[in-house]
């Protein structure tokens, strides 16, 4: 499994023009899956990003996770985090899960999602062609591999 977090003021996903999801401060998460994803990397992620700390203290130090800040969480699946560009100029999606298999880990990992952060997550639509908008908060964005956990 493998994540974008990006810290935001604000995020909103857009499906056929209709806000479909939308939070205020917290984190948008970007999430992709492979086939060989299971329950513990969707637990594993979820306690991470619930338990990063990345929102300024009273002193302005990165000392603050979205728990502890009391910030919204927006979840996007997104399996070109798994595009391979090894070989051509054409991205290869080999590695990402199908739907059949993806659809289920992102249900999944939302619900894992707003049980570790109390509070309901927002989403966008699994599959559909949707627009993301953000306003980034420092910027500051992370990326998680569930397999390489560095």
């Amino acid at each position: 499994m493998r994540v974008v977090i990006q810290r935001v003021m604000q995020a909103s996903v857009r499906v056929d023009g209709q806000i479909v999801g939308e939070i205020g401060p917290g984190l948008l998460i970007l999430a992709g899956f492979e086939e060989a994803d299971g329950d513990a990397d969707l637990e594993w992620m979820a306690g991470k990003i619930v338990r990063t700390r990345i929102f300024a203290d009273e002193n302005g130090v990165m000392n603050r996770s979205v728990l502890d800040f009391g910030g919204e969480i927006l979840a996007v699946s997104q399996f070109t985090l798994y595009a391979s560009v090894r070989k051509g100029n054409r991205p290869s999606w080999n590695r990402a899960a199908k739907g059949d298999v993806s659809q289920p880990l992102f249900e999944r990992f939302v619900s894992r999602l707003s049980a570790e952060s109390g509070k309901p997550v927002s989403t966008g639509v699994f599959g559909a062609d949707m627009q993301v908008s953000l306003i980034n908060d420092g910027p500051v964005t992370l990326i998680i591999d569930s397999r390489s956990p560095d």
